[in-house]
């Protein structure tokens, strides 16, 4: 099992920035790559950002290219998501993931943390 705990939502106005942190505990040997998710309320959920376990590739949504930025800390095992210029139709819960080795999905989720941006 791999067990992910996020952290660093809040409310920010329009313009601002966050980030997010996802550390990661558990099997992550087992682990690679991670990736943000977020879902506002009504939507399905969309993929926002994902990066492998040594962070030698990464890979954006359209919607947030240039505006966010994945990075991570092996010694921590921590992945961050910095959100920059962040607009109100960002709002929504965001979930980090976890794809095992040789899988083909995101196995591994975790609770949630959420963003709200005010106009």
């Amino acid at each position: 099992q791999v067990h992910l705990v996020e952290s660093g939502g809040g409310l920010v106005q329009a313009g601002g920035s966050l980030r997010l942190s996802c550390a990661a505990s558990g099997r992550t040997f087992s682990v690679s790559s991670l990736g943000w998710f977020r879902q506002a309320p009504g939507k399905e959920r969309e993929f926002v950002a994902a990066i492998s376990w040594i962070g030698d590739r990464t890979d954006y949504a359209d919607s947030v290219k240039g505006r966010f930025t994945i990075s991570r800390d092996n010694a921590k095992s921590t992945t961050y998501l910095q959100m920059n210029s962040l607009k109100p139709e960002d709002t929504a819960v965001y979930y980090c993931a976890a794809r095992p080795s040789g899988g083909v999905s995101y196995g591994y989720w975790g609770q949630g943390t959420q963003v709200t941006v005010s106009s």
